[in-house]
C-alpha cells in the first residue's frame, strides 16, 4: 500500500485522541476491511508521530535538567508517601 501524505494532529492530545477512536472502530468492527486498513496506515501514522513528540520532550527535559558542571540532575517528579 503506497503511503499518502498524511497531516499531523495539532497536538499530541488530538494525535491519541484520534488513536482511540481508530482502535475503537477498529475492534468493534464498525468499518469494512479497506477501510480498516486506511485506519491502520493512520494510525501508525499517528504511533510515529506521537513517539516524536515524546522523544522531543524527552531531550528538551534532559537539557533542561543538566546541573552546571554539565551532569543531568535526577529530579523525581512522584515520590511515594
Amino acid at each position: 500500500m503506497a503511503k499518502k501524505n498524511q497531516t499531523p494532529p495539532k497536538t499530541f492530545e488530538e494525535a491519541l485522541n484520534e488513536l482511540e477512536q481508530i482502535l475503537s472502530e477498529i475492534e468493534g468492527g464498525e468499518v469494512g476491511l479497506e477501510e480498516s486498513l486506511l485506519k491502520y496506515e493512520r494510525g501508525n501514522f499517528l504511533i510515529q508521530h506521537c513517539r516524536g513528540v515524546l522523544n522531543s520532550a524527552e531531550k528538551q527535559i534532559e537539557v533542561l535538567s543538566k546541573s552546571a558542571d554539565g551532569g543531568v540532575q535526577s529530579v523525581p517528579l512522584n515520590e511515594p508517601e
